[in-house]
C-alpha cells in the first residue's frame, strides 16, 4: 500500500532548527499510526544558516534568503520529494520564489492557518495575528484572511516589541518565558476585536506547547500545517 501514498514528504527546515524538530513531531503526533511503517516518509533538510528572514524583510540585512531557499526545494525535489513543507510562517513572503523553483507543490502555513481558524471559531469575522515584525510587514496573514473575508488584528507597538522579545530572547535563545507574557498577548488581541489568535510564527508555536496553552481560539500554525502535511502524503489523521 506504499506506494500509494504521496511521498516522502520534503521539509525546507532549519528556520528555526527547533521549529523543525517540533515540526516533525507534530507530524508523528498526528499521524494516526499502529506501527512503523503508518508513519510518513520524511525528506528532512534542517538549513539553519539560511540568512535571517525577518532581518531582510526590515532593511536591517542584506542578504537574501530568499534564493537560498528556492535552492534548498530544488535539491529536495532532486532527491524525490513528493511536495514541500516549509515550517516557518516569516518565509511565507517568500513562498511564490521557492514554489517557482520547484514542479512539485509546495504548501502554504498561512492558507492552513487560516483555514484552521475558520473551522475552530465558526462564524469568525475578524482574527488576530501574532508573529514576527517580517511576517507582519509582509502582510502575508494580512491578505490571506481578508481573501476569506476576515478583518485581520495586529498587536499595537509596546505589544508586538513584547512578542518579538518572547520569539527572539526567549524561544530562539533557549532561555523560558513566562506564561502571564503569552497570555497578555493573546488577551490584547482579543480586547482589540479578535475572535479566535493566530500564532503565526513557529516559535510561538513551541512556546504554546511548552507553557501547556489549550485554548480552543488560539490557533496553531504549525499544527495547521502538519495535518494538512499528513493528509498530503496520504496518511491518516488522528
Amino acid at each position: 500500500m506504499r506506494n500509494e501514498r504521496n511521498e516522502p514528504v520534503g521539509i525546507l527546515g532549519g528556520i528555526g532548527p527547533m521549529a523543525t524538530v517540533y515540526f516533525m513531531q507534530r507530524v508523528l503526533d498526528l499521524t494516526d499510526a499502529s506501527r512503523d511503517q503508518d508513519h510518513l516518509d520524511m525528506l528532512v533538510w534542517n538549513h539553519a544558516s539560511i540568512p535571517d528572514r525577518t532581518a531582510y524583510l526590515l532593511g536591517d540585512s542584506d542578504e537574501n534568503p530568499g534564493p537560498v531557499m528556492a535552492d534548498d526545494a530544488r535539491q529536495l525535489e532532486r532527491a524525490g520529494a513528493r511536495f514541500i513543507a516549509v515550517p516557518c510562517n516569516t518565509a511565507v513572503a517568500f513562498q511564490d520564489e521557492i514554489a517557482s523553483a520547484v514542479e512539485i507543490p509546495v504548501l502554504s502555513i498561512v492558507d492552513e492557518t487560516v483555514a484552521a481558524a475558520v473551522a475552530a471559531v465558526p462564524g469568525l469575522t475578524s482574527v488576530g495575528i501574532l508573529a514576527t515584525d517580517g511576517t507582519l510587514k509582509a502582510e502575508t496573514y494580512h491578505r490571506a484572511a481578508l481573501a476569506a473575508g476576515i478583518a485581520p488584528v495586529v498587536p499595537d507597538d509596546v505589544v508586538q516589541k513584547d512578542v518579538m522579545s518572547m520569539i527572539y530572547d526567549g524561544v530562539k535563545a533557549g532561555m523560558p518565558v513566562e506564561r502571564s507574557r503569552f497570555d497578555a498577548a493573546v488577551q490584547h488581541l482579543r480586547t482589540k476585536g479578535a475572535g479566535a489568535v493566530m500564532l503565526a510564527c513557529t516559535e510561538l508555536s513551541i512556546l504554546k506547547t511548552d507553557l501547556r496553552v489549550e485554548q480552543p481560539d488560539v490557533v496553531d500554525s504549525l499544527d495547521a500545517l502538519a495535518a494538512r502535511t499528513v493528509t498530503m502524503a496520504g496518511g491518516r489523521l488522528r
